[in-house]
């Protein structure tokens, strides 16, 4: 972990805290929520020794990197415009993408945006969702599944932020992070995040140590930065309509855990297995469904995803 170099990268009007390692084809990591470059520290390890240039920020409104106040700052296109910029920023034409959760979001974007700077892209969790002209996507969710939801409860400025407070940073990430249930996150308004089990111990794969790094950055920076994605979604579907039915142009390794909570939202597993998910991007090559595994896997089973990532990116 020593050798891992961290810099800051001045792009599209923000600081940006990146975290790199090795030297080799370029592969650019996304992290999700609550997340940073961190979540990434043994792919980062293991694909640097296997030869590639890997790279992994912190993404706006995380940990060292910038955080806007605004909800309006979040938008696909700041995000994809953040890394467009710093791919320039370090001189570099084309990557891998490698991507989870909201980055595995960001990452579909950045397909249909700028395609010409992806050579291929393994995502994780969060499978394609075509845009639907018909429905801004928070109300889609909540007619799915009720204003308790956690990405409805999220939409409020500083609710759930009060919330998140009230129990602490390391009590939301033990939270967060060692969930296993695959039933739809709600967060009941009475009772907040304490309606969830806290873990008696932490998992084989959270260390103490992982956990202190990641409580002590996001108790200096807040959460407001990361759930400032979730209130920008609208928005996002609003500017975007321009990109309604395009379909992603990209090779594709598409890895997700049994147990995920995305995995399990009704109807994707059929979009996914029969012929959905092939028909809006045409170059997915192969799906991964890892048992037993839940939301984090490039934590939970890193060795793993590493091999998938290399299996696939070796044979650009």
């Amino acid at each position: 972990m020593e050798k891992i170099e961290h810099t800051t990268v001045p792009t599209n009007g923000i600081n940006m805290h990146v975290a790199s390692i090795g030297a080799g084809p370029p592969v650019l990591f996304l992290h999700g929520f609550p997340e940073l470059w961190y979540s990434w520290r043994h792919q980062l390890l293991s694909l640097s020794s296997l030869g590639y240039r890997c790279i992994a920020p912190d993404l706006r409104g995380f940990g060292d990197t910038d955080a806007p106040p605004s909800p309006t700052s979040y938008t696909a296109m700041h995000i994809v415009g953040d890394l467009i910029g710093l791919l320039d920023h370090l001189g570099i034409d084309q990557v891998f993408l490698v991507a989870h959760d909201w980055g595995a979001v960001i990452a579909w974007w950045f397909c249909l945006f700028r395609p010409d700077r992806v050579k291929a892209l393994v995502n994780m969790s969060i499978a394609f969702s075509p845009r639907n002209p018909k429905r801004k996507p928070v109300d889609g969710f909540r007619a799915l599944f009720g204003d308790d939801y956690y990405i409805c409860r999220f939409q409020e400025p500083e609710e759930i932020e009060r919330d998140f407070d009230s129990i602490g940073t390391a009590a939301v990430m033990k939270r967060f992070l060692t969930s296993r249930s695959p039933k739809p996150p709600c967060i009941p308004k009475d009772q907040g995040l304490k309606s969830w089990a806290a873990p008696v111990t932490l998992p084989a794969w959270l260390t103490e140590e992982d956990l202190n790094y990641i409580v002590s950055k996001f108790s200096k920076s807040g959460f407001t930065g990361g759930l400032n994605y979730y209130r920008a979604l609208n928005l996002t579907w609003e500017l975007t309509g321009p990109w309604t039915g395009l379909q992603i142009k990209v090779p594709v390794k598409f890895i997700v855990g049994e147990l995920d909570v995305t995995y399990n939202i009704p109807g994707v597993q059929a979009y996914i297995h029969k012929g959905g998910f092939k028909r809006d991007v045409p170059f997915l090559q192969e799906v991964v469904v890892m048992e037993g595994a839940a939301h984090f896997i490039a934590q939970e089973k890193p060795d793993e995803v590493s091999q998938h990532v290399y299996d696939f990116i070796k044979k650009f």
